[in-house]
C-alpha cells in the first residue's frame, strides 16, 4: 500500500475535500540509489495535485488527519491503461495503415492509422473511465488517524 497523509478541509455533499501534506510513502527507497525517485518523477510536469474529493466516512470532521491508500499495483494499472494502451494501439494503427497501403506514399497510411489508433484508445480510454469494475481497482481508501475532538460539530459551509 502506499499511503499519504492528508487533512478535511471541507465536507459537503458526502465527499470531503482532502489536502495531502506529505509526499506519500511508496516502497521506501525513492531517494536511494536504484530507487524510482517517483518524487521528482512526479514534479516533471508542474506541481502534482495535493487536493483530493473523495467520498467522507461516518464521523469525519473538517480539521480530522487522515491517510489517503492507494492499493499496490494501481499506479500501474492506471499508467497501462492511459499510456500503455495508446503507444500500443498507434503502432498497431501504423502498422496496419502500412499493410493496407497498396499505393507508394505509405507514410500517409501509416500516419491515418496511427491517429485511428490514437482515437480508439481515447475512446476506450474513456470507456474504461466510467466502467464501475476499472475503477474500483484504482480507488483510494481513507483512513482516519484521528477522532474529532467534541462531538456535535457543525459541517463545514462553504462560504460564498
Amino acid at each position: 500500500m502506499m499511503d499519504a497523509v492528508a487533512h478535511v478541509q471541507r465536507i459537503e455533499g458526502g465527499r470531503m475535500w482532502l489536502r495531502v501534506s506529505d509526499n506519500g510513502v511508496g516502497c521506501g527507497r525513492c531517494d536511494e540509489p536504484g530507487g524510482c525517485r517517483s518524487v521528482q518523477i512526479s514534479h516533471a510536469f508542474g506541481r502534482p495535485a495535493d487536493e483530493f474529493v473523495l467520498p467522507a466516512y461516518d464521523g469525519a470532521c473538517v480539521g480530522d488527519r487522515v491517510r489517503i491508500r492507494i492499493p499496490d499495483g494501481a499506479p500501474l494499472k492506471a499508467a497501462l491503461g492511459s499510456y500503455g494502451l495508446g503507444a500500443v494501439l498507434i503502432v498497431v494503427g501504423a502498422a496496419a495503415g502500412t499493410a493496407i497501403a497498396s499505393a507508394p506514399p505509405a507514410d500517409l497510411h501509416a500516419a491515418v492509422g496511427a491517429l485511428a489508433g490514437l482515437a480508439l484508445a481515447v475512446v476506450i480510454n474513456r470507456l474504461l473511465g466510467r466502467s464501475q469494475r476499472w475503477r474500483s481497482g484504482l480507488g483510494m481508501a481513507v483512513v482516519a488517524e484521528s477522532a474529532c475532538l467534541h462531538s456535535g460539530a457543525e459541517p463545514f459551509r462553504e462560504a460564498r
